[in-house]
């Protein structure tokens, strides 16, 4: 099982993704969604799920997973097309925040995730500090913010999201930069709806 001391490393085939057309229909957009990205196959079963997998995702702590919820984990990602016995012990943490966020909040891949937190009226100075964190800091920012999008009934874009928490911090040079140029896509739409509000 994985070893939560160890610095992860995402391997780029471990989590290869697509991301929905723009211009799609939302229930359309739904099964375009789960076919073609682990995110949207990931939501789906997170919210089909049984009440007893529901509440372990909701709860578990990703660096520290207990066997209930390394079971429940398991049936998520095995569902969402993944294959969790291929990855590295480090990859583990980053998959189960992602599974826990969906546990938390739901996932919206129709909306932009900046214009999503301008919604949810998440403050201007906890976005900055989500998107300028790296590491153990960004990764406990992020279920923070996802109770406070639950609490507003705003259900994130787990594309952005997703791919964020996978790439971020990481040593690879193609994973930094792709990890910068989400961190800017998700601060110009944010940015820009609070300037619409004023």
């Amino acid at each position: 099982m994985p070893n939560s001391a160890a610095k992860p490393r995402p391997n780029h085939e471990e989590h290869a993704m697509t991301e929905p057309p723009i211009q799609t229909a939302p229930a359309e957009q739904e099964n375009v969604s789960t076919s073609r990205s682990p995110y949207g196959a990931l939501a789906a079963h997170v919210q089909r799920a049984g009440p007893g997998d529901c509440a372990a995702l909701a709860r578990l702590v990703p660096d520290a997973l207990r066997p209930h919820e390394i079971a429940a984990l398991s049936r998520a990602l095995l569902s969402a097309g993944l294959q969790p016995e291929k990855w590295r012990a480090e990859t583990w943490p980053r998959w189960a925040l992602i599974a826990h966020g969906m546990a938390l909040a739901g996932h919206d891949g129709g909306g932009r995730l900046g214009r999503q937190l301008a919604q949810a009226g998440v403050a201007e100075s906890r976005v900055t500090r989500l998107l300028t964190a790296r590491g153990d800091a960004f990764r406990q920012m992020v279920p923070r913010v996802l109770r406070l999008l639950a609490s507003k009934g705003v259900r994130p874009n787990w594309f952005e999201l997703g791919e964020l928490i996978l790439k971020e911090d990481s040593n690879e040079r193609d994973d930094a930069s792709r990890a910068e140029q989400l961190r800017l896509r998700i601060a110009g739409p944010y940015f820009s709806a609070l300037a619409a509000k004023d």
